[in-house]
């Protein structure tokens, strides 16, 4: 590790013990109403807990809360971890749960090695090229959405399946015990939860099942009030006493299969929910994939995310290595936004062009992670111009300097309300897990008398190639995958031991948070959860970059724009959460403090 980057970290451990008052200790999690998605409740909501015995962060504080119920009794960061999902699947319903899919990135302390798991939703084994096509013609992206036909077989049972049946240390059953009393006994309605129901509202009522689940009553849920879900309690049992199995062989698949095929809508709502085609085969068929990590050497540190099918491990990687040669620790404010808005601009760029299902397609991953081609995509930049996207991509197989040949592939469009959660425990594993199930309220259609939502991640397929003679690596096939932007990270030192892990949802502005909270952290010298509050920019090979109105209303905007920058507004980019390793075995948890109503940062044993 470089002796200036290495005193960075070490100032940040100093800072960070500091803050350690900032945490307290999370009440028992088995009292009801302890918050709710983004909420207020019984638990304390807390952006910072620094202690011992372990930590979890996330958006959530009963999902929080139930990660270090875990921990306390035992548990390792993988059963945390799963904990935390399942609860979040409960508080967090429109950006998670057994409909959906995610990926997982695990650190074995004793190994000291990485490793990962591809839980992301396959399309039907009946699908092919044209999947979202009518007549020739892609049909509308809102049709889509909101259909049997942006389904895809669930991911989530199988990758905790995966997970604990790799590195876990305690049973299925025992894990979902916190998430099955808080659906049973309910939690409390905040603002967020509200506020997103409504945005649902309309399409939520074209499906009796979800509105009778999330529309009590035939009105909104009251901020305040207490939201149960006993069919998601008794799903949870059934999966606690039979296993993930349960979901993927019998009653429970089949009542899947018969949702996504014939969408159960109100005759009297009038709306025509395209089916899917999903059979039993697609699901017992359904495999999570346990695969290596991408690797990036980045100031010394060893940076490791998720490989294809999601293009996070792959793009954030080739962005940093186009920042190495950079010092962003003493550029300006301006310098420092301007090259890492390039990097981001660029990688999208190759990103397009070359990243999709590695079953499918042939994804140059190492070539796309080497310095050799970093460099020859970095000269591009110019410290007093700004490069026209789109983009187009270069050649990683065979990189000139400089280079870049053929037509840009555009981004496509991924919803952007996932959710990730981290964890780690006394031992020193570390956890980063993102898991969705697409936009909010995923595909709006509720399993009858189960309790979750399906997803509707099949919209993250290109609906069609964007030219004749472009190569698009992301159109649907029978068992694809589609490309996702999620990139839970983990960072370990010289040493092979933990810095600090972080992920956010988002959408494919998931890249550009991550990779803007690291270069904060390891670059900037900001504490992890300023890192993770800082004001964002996202430019993902468009014509404009996206800023949050800390940017938009900063002066910083007005210099950038002198060089070249163009720019729109963006209300809210992300909702990051991250654990960072301490001296003396201790753990400093950090989650949003604004965003999406803040997150929930806690430790087993608060540091005094």
């Amino acid at each position: 590790m470089g002796r200036s980057v290495a005193r960075r970290l070490a100032v940040l451990a100093v800072s960070a013990a500091v803050v350690s008052s900032v945490g307290a200790a999370p009440p028992s999690s088995g009292a009801a109403g302890a918050g709710s998605g983004g909420g207020s409740g019984t638990a304390e909501k807390v952006p910072v807990a620094v202690g011992y015995g372990g930590a979890v962060a996330s958006v959530d504080a009963d999902a929080s809360a139930a990660g270090v119920e875990i921990l306390r009794k035992g548990g390792n960061a993988v059963d945390a971890a799963v904990a935390t999902a399942a609860a979040l699947g409960v508080t967090e319903p429109y950006s998670s749960g057994i409909g959906g899919g995610g990926y997982f990135v695990y650190y074995d302390a004793k190994s000291r090695t990485v490793h990962t798991i591809d839980g992301r939703e396959t399309a039907p084994l009946t699908a092919d090229s044209g999947l979202f096509l009518e007549d020739g013609k892609p049909i509308p992206f809102a049709d889509a959405v909101t259909s049997g036909l942006g389904v895809g077989t669930p991911g989530t049972p199988a990758t905790w399946q995966t997970a604990l049946g790799s590195w876990g240390s305690k049973g299925l059953g025992s894990l979902l015990r916190p998430a099955e009393r808080l659906a049973r006994e309910g939690f409390t309605v905040d603002d967020t939860f509200r506020s997103q129901t409504a945005s649902n509202e309309a399409r939520f009522r074209n499906f009796p099942d979800t509105a009778d689940l999330f529309l009590p009553g035939g009105s909104l849920p009251v901020v305040g009030s207490t939201f149960k879900n006993p069919d998601l309690a008794r799903t949870y049992q059934k999966l606690g006493r039979e296993g993930v199995g349960a979901l993927y062989r019998g009653e429970l698949a089949r009542d899947i299969v018969d949702t996504v095929n014939e969408p159960p809508v109100d005759p009297a709502s009038g709306y025509n929910a395209r089916p899917g085609n999903l059979s039993t085969k697609d699901l017992a068929k359904y495999r999570a994939k346990r695969q290596a990590p991408t690797k990036t050497s980045y100031r010394g540190l060893g940076v490791y995310s998720i490989a294809p099918s999601s293009s996070g491990g792959t793009t954030v990687g080739e962005a940093l290595n186009i920042l190495e040669k950079t010092d962003l620790s003493t550029a300006s404010d301006v310098e420092y936004l301007h090259r890492y808005i390039e990097a981001s601009r660029i990688a999208f760029a190759d990103r397009g062009r070359w990243v999709g299902d590695p079953a499918f397609e042939d994804v140059p991953t190492k070539e796309l992670l080497s310095q050799r081609f970093a460099d020859s995509r970095e000269c591009l930049i110019k410290d007093d111009a700004v490069l026209t996207s789109p983009l187009a991509p270069g050649d990683p197989r065979d990189p000139a300097a400089c280079g870049a040949g053929g037509k840009a592939a555009p981004t496509t469009y991924e919803g952007e309300n996932t959710t990730h959660l981290t964890a780690a425990d006394k031992w020193g594993n570390v956890v980063a897990y993102t898991l969705t199930i697409e936009q909010t309220g995923g595909s709006g259609i509720t399993v009858p008398d189960r309790g979750f939502i399906l997803n509707n991640e099949l919209t993250d397929f290109s609906f069609a190639p964007a030219s004749p003679d472009v190569h698009d690596p992301n159109l649907p096939g029978p068992g694809k995958r589609p490309r996702s932007s999620i990139s839970p990270t983990i960072v370990l030192d010289g040493h092979s031991k933990p810095v600090v892990a972080l992920g956010s949802p988002g959408g494919a502005t998931i890249i550009t948070t991550v990779l803007q909270t690291l270069t904060g952290f390891v670059d900037r010298g900001l504490p992890l959860v300023d890192a993770i509050a800082a004001p964002r920019a996202s430019q993902r090979n468009q014509t404009t970059t996206e800023l949050e109105p800390g940017l938009w209303d900063s002066p910083l905007r007005g210099r950038l724009e002198a060089i070249g920058h163009g720019f729109r507004q963006n209300p809210e980019i992300g909702a990051a959460t991250g654990v960072q390793r301490l001296p003396d075995g201790k753990w400093l948890a950090a989650a949003e403090p604004e965003r999406r109503g803040g997150g929930s940062a806690m430790v087993v044993r608060p540091a005094r």
